[in-house]
């Protein structure tokens, strides 16, 4: 462990300064667990943090400004706290299949894919579900997804997104 961390040296996170209890939290800023890098098969070929979900079926993007959550806590806390999101935007969870509206301020609309195929990195939509209200609770668990994209409400029926779709995050 370094000096002042909980985390012990090499650990995920361990290269990260703890952040003060009660520190404000810029809007829309990415937190500890919450960056504009998905999983390595989604990063682009030159390299580039910007990320985009294509809709490869459909021929269509879905959010062309995508961060990713991919720790235990930024998934836990997802778009909670955020007054909106604006058009064009997506969170993406990987390795998750199930997501809760609990404390959320705005309706969402939530994609579940597959695992990535290995010839292309597309995932194919295993469930999708539209304008899921606040405070719901917990969505039902989606079997056989492995990663959730969450977007604004209405992105799913803007882009004509159903399951059997391949979507590609690059």
């Amino acid at each position: 462990m370094t000096e002042g961390s909980p985390v012990p040296s090499g650990a995920p996170g361990a290269d990260r300064s703890p952040v003060p209890t009660g520190a404000p939290v810029p809007s829309g800023a990415p937190g500890p667990d919450l960056d504009r890098s998905p999983d390595p098969a989604a990063t682009r070929a030159d390299g580039s943090a910007g990320v985009s979900v294509r809709n490869l079926t459909r021929g269509t993007v879905i959010a062309g400004d995508v961060e990713t959550a991919g720790g235990l806590w930024g998934k836990f806390m997802g778009l909670m706290g955020r007054p909106s999101i604006p058009d064009g935007f997506g969170l993406w969870l990987p390795d998750s299949n199930g997501i809760h509206m609990m404390f959320m301020r705005f309706p969402i609309d939530a994609v579940f894919v597959g695992k990535p195929d290995p010839r292309d990195g597309s995932r194919v939509v295993v469930s999708v579900h539209e304008h899921l209200p606040t405070w719901r609770g917990l969505v039902p668990l989606v079997r056989g997804a492995h990663g959730v994209l969450e977007l604004p409400a209405g992105t799913i029926a803007a882009t004509r997104t159903t399951v059997g779709d391949r979507l590609l995050l690059s």
